[in-house]
């Protein structure tokens, strides 16, 4: 069943507001539920937010509840009317408190329940689904999980070591904020409104250093600092990472994503993850992964123009439509074919269409070098307007640098809430850049997309950005995929080295993964930088310790692409008879 459509409505829709739901420890979380006005017993879903509960969960509330389910969307621990303490995730996955296990085996035995239990959501709400499934709730049947974090230090904090600013510390905000005009009591009101200053003020306070301050939070948000304590990984993040327990889930789960999402890694490792390891073969057989040209939000799903692309009427995709036909057939046992497909659809961009898949990555992938070669010189449009090309370098070429000044980041073009592709050059001249001469044929790229980077630095800690972009006959410089490491990072996310300054070094890069057509007359570049600020934190290249230092210094930053040290991104490219 590829393109299901949702049925009419068939129930007129009753809600109870402010329902009760004890949890093991007798904290007492807050639901509000949907469910037909006919008496009877409904299998159910179960949404679990850290948002206002009407504003999040209405739309998706009186959707499957007008169609024979009976919804609960709750709030999780210490958000708006639930009891306790909120600390993100600490209370959703398999540690003393099992809110989400609770929460499902509570629904599963409601006057009103069939027994049949689903998990529903995405972003914070795909999160916690990722988290209960090791708990495996015995009334748990299924979960659609869209663009989910399966590990908080991974996926919603740090990327290989760099601190996601942009969405940890404006996210921080929003909710604390959201958190104080709910409850309204007089003595948060000096606080609640320094915050809101503090919102309308937001690029100041993303500048702030040092990192680990941020008076408008402080007292606010312990959680927020803790985690800022922590930037390696390590014990304290295990709690919240699916992927030590993939041989302990055993539901059935679509894994739904984006191109442009902030989740994508984390989509992708978690369907391979379970796929392969999952309890049983009926678990491991019954994951799906599907991924568009999107970005994140329920709202950006089936989005025909993303950024500044439009991708077309086929990248079109009703959201609520196949989230109904998965619960009926795993919750309701409709024989409706949604095991019938291929267990990998993917969006592939440039020819904007969709392609069925047996596995991810896809079979008959050849991991094919782009090398990185010396260019003309610095101009307007680039320090070094480099070449890119499928021929190793010679070794008499001369390397790159290039000067990154923490008081003046490559500014980001794609930043959360928004992103999607943008056109680049308009910042390509602050950076070092390899451009391929322009395609004879069409090049079809699909997995995952790795760069290697032989480099040196004058400091002792510095990042490498690596950006593969589609440039398009007109110019324009259109991001498919990137990535980012701190350099003391190279070797381990648990164990921190710095560099000795002038030695060079062996960089490593993830870029994710993406799907792409480079059409015949386009042409592929790499773009090479330091910063790709406020997505990220600046590196101070200092080497000093994470988060409290409020000065940084200038790094020359080179990189080499000869014959021994031969810079290059590894593309998973498809031939055409494949």
């Amino acid at each position: 069943m590829q393109n299901p459509q949702a049925p009419e409505p068939t129930h007129t829709v009753h809600v109870d507001r402010n329902i009760p739901v004890p949890m093991r420890d007798g904290t007492v979380l807050c639901a509000d539920i949907y469910r037909p006005e006919a008496e009877g017993k409904y299998p159910v879903l179960v949404e679990r937010v850290a948002y206002e509960l009407t504003r999040r969960c209405k739309a998706n509330g009186e959707f499957f509840a007008s169609r024979g389910y009976v919804f609960v969307g709750q709030n999780v621990r210490g958000a708006f009317g639930s009891e306790g303490q909120f600390i993100p995730f600490q209370d959703d996955g398999w540690g003393a408190n099992r809110d989400g296990y609770d929460t499902v085996e509570w629904a599963g035995v409601q006057p009103w329940s069939s027994g049949s239990v689903g998990l529903v959501g995405g972003s914070y709400s795909g999160t916690a689904q990722y988290l209960a499934l090791p708990t495996r709730p015995p009334h748990l049947k299924a979960a659609f999980i869209r663009e989910g974090a399966s590990d908080a230090y991974r996926d919603c904090l740090f990327r290989n070591g760099a601190y996601q600013l942009q969405i940890c510390r404006g996210w921080a905000m929003q909710n604390v904020l959201a958190f104080l005009q709910h409850r309204a009591a007089p003595e948060t009101e000096a606080s609640r409104r320094r915050l809101e200053k503090a919102m309308e003020e937001i690029e100041n306070w993303l500048r702030h250093l040092p990192l680990k301050s941020c008076p408008p939070l402080e007292g606010l948000a312990d959680w927020h600092f803790s985690a800022l304590d922590h930037p390696q990984d390590g014990p304290i993040w295990w709690e919240a990472n699916l992927s030590l327990r993939f041989s302990e889930a055993d539901t059935p789960v679509v894994h739904l994503g984006g191109w442009f999402d902030i989740a994508l890694d984390s989509t992708l490792r978690s369907f391979q993850g379970i796929r392969k390891a999952g309890r049983s073969e009926t678990c491991r057989k019954a994951q799906r992964l599907v991924i568009g040209p999107w970005i994140h939000g329920p709202q950006n799903v089936g989005k025909q123009k993303v950024g500044e692309l439009n991708f077309g009427p086929e990248a079109a995709y009703d959201l609520n439509a196949h989230r109904l036909a998965w619960y009926d057939h795993w919750l309701k046992g409709a024989n409706n074919g949604v095991l019938d497909t291929p267990p990998v659809r993917v969006f592939l961009m440039g020819e904007n269409r969709w392609l069925d898949l047996e596995d991810w990555p896809p079979e008959g992938v050849a991991y094919r070098p782009a090398y990185l070669h010396e260019g003309t010189g610095r101009n307007d449009a680039s320090l070094n307007n480099g070449r890119l090309t499928f021929t190793s370098p010679e070794s008499t070429e001369r390397p790159d640098s290039f000067v990154y000044d923490p008081d003046d980041p490559v500014p980001s073009l794609i930043v959360y809430p928004g992103g999607g592709p943008a056109d680049h050059r308009s910042i390509e001249g602050r950076m070092l850049t390899y451009t391929s001469e322009a395609l004879d044929t069409d090049l079809t790229v699909i997995g995952p997309v790795k760069a290697v980077l032989y480099g040196l630095s004058s400091v002792l800690d510095t990042d490498w950005v690596v950006r593969l972009c589609d440039v398009w006959p007109d110019g324009r410089s259109m991001p498919v995929c990137d990535g980012i490491l701190r350099a003391r990072y190279r070797d381990s996310l648990e164990h921190t080295e710095l560099m000795i300054p002038q030695q060079i070094y062996r960089f490593e890069v993830d870029l994710w993964a993406t799907a792409q057509v480079f059409k015949a007359g386009h042409r592929l570049r790499v773009q090479v930088t330091s910063s790709d600020f406020p997505r990220y934190d600046r590196n101070l290249n200092t080497g000093g310790p994470f988060g409290e230092e409020a000065r940084g210094v200038a790094a020359v930053n080179t990189v080499f692409h000869d014959a021994m040290r031969p810079s290059h991104l590894l593309l998973p490219v498809i031939s055409p008879k494949e």
